[in-house]
């Protein structure tokens, strides 16, 4: 088995039709496969990253991703006085799952994450759902955490487990003024009722003694029923990435063991697991511009690298504590990888980046070896 990356084509699920009319930038992409060749990417559209009109929307391929078709925003009539972002996933009855979060913009004249504290808006996390591959979605249903945020990241889907656990990952964030009485944790809140109730949560990284922040994890159930959360390691004051984290759970996600180091330092990191079990981690390199990926594989608490290669040659990744972390955040010039491995072995790998002046959803078909 050879560990080599391929990339057989690229193109754009989202690029603004009309720029020369009005503004509409592209953001953080969900990837779900349907069938055979049906595909549904989600993603924010909005003027700005932290716009006033930002939501979340739907686009179809039916010929494996090679094009695409926009369709309707999830939320049609979102409540006043509210954006949203949302990450979905497929469940196992076939029916699509969304995990947002509403942000309440009390101040029409800020954005969403306070500049001189890092704090963001309130945050009511919610769940949406379709019965009809997306085509229509019910109303959000508001999740109550079993810990005070006192907002929250949305930063990956809803996992369901094999034995129908569900695991909302996501983290505590500051609230507008700076204060975070949980402390900085990463953690998944648990579901057994299919989303009714999240009574409980597991911390699959805890910053409450180091004061650092784990952010955009993700979260996956590897073959042997073990729970692999992967996080980027950022210290808010300073803007410094640390070397990336990985932690394990087997107990369905209400304890974790770690963190151990992945071995390189990734922003934005999100693994997959093969059909042959390696690992295929796509993240913004801390160090190096660009998208990169690392195949990598992992047994017991044991993580190897096998080899790593850039797919996208854009700018610089951004954070580096050249100014303050709200600020640098909002600047960022892509990231949010998303990967499906398609029924034909291949695997689909959507981001957001920016081009030409245009910050858009590109899709690349990727061969590993």
């Amino acid at each position: 088995m050879g560990n080599s990356i391929v990339v057989k084509g690229t193109g754009h699920v989202y690029r603004n039709p009309r720029s020369h009319l009005r503004s509409a930038v592209a953001y953080h992409p969900s990837l779900v496969v349907i069938g055979e060749s049906e595909l549904i990417a989600t993603f924010d559209l909005g003027q700005a990253v932290e716009a006033l009109d930002y939501h979340t929307v739907m686009a179809r391929s039916v010929d494996a991703g090679n094009t695409w078709d926009l369709e309707n925003p999830l939320i049609l009539k979102p409540p006043p006085s509210t954006t949203h972002t949302i990450r979905t996933s497929r469940l196992a009855d076939g029916s699509l799952l969304g995990f947002g979060g509403l942000h309440h913009r009390i101040d029409p004249e800020e954005g969403l994450a306070n500049r001189a504290t890092f704090g963001f808006v309130p945050v009511d996390p919610f769940l949406v759902r379709s019965h009809d591959s997306g085509r229509s979605w019910n109303s959000p249903s508001i999740i109550v955490p079993p810990l005070v945020g006192p907002s929250w990241e949305i930063c990956h889907a809803v996992v369901e487990l094999s034995c129908g656990r569900w695991l909302a990952p996501t983290a505590t964030w500051r609230g507008w003024n700076g204060d975070n009485p949980s402390g900085e944790m990463a953690v998944v809140l648990i579901s057994d009722d299919a989303g009714q109730s999240w009574p409980n949560y597991g911390c699959s990284f805890d910053g409450r003694e180091t004061g650092l922040s784990h952010l955009e994890q993700s979260v996956v159930q590897l073959a042997d029923g073990q729970i692999l959360a992967v996080s980027w390691v950022f210290e808010v004051n300073t803007g410094k990435t640390y070397p990336t984290e990985y932690s394990i759970s087997s107990d369905g996600g209400e304890t974790f063991s770690g963190p151990f180091l992945t071995g390189f330092r990734a922003q934005t990191c999100k693994v997959i697991q093969l059909s042959d079990g390696r690992l295929l981690c796509a993240y913004r390199h801390n160090d190096k511009p660009g998208l990169w990926v690392t195949l990598a594989r992992l047994e017991g608490e044991k993580w190897t690298n096998l080899g790593d290669s850039p797919l996208w040659q854009g700018p610089d990744s951004g954070m580096k504590g050249k100014t303050n972390s709200a600020q640098e955040l909002s600047a960022l010039k892509f990231g949010y990888p998303s990967l499906k491995q398609l029924p034909d072995g291949d695997l689909l790998l959507l981001f957001w980046c920016q081009e030409e002046c245009l910050t858009n959803i590109r899709w690349m078909r990727i061969k590993v070896q």
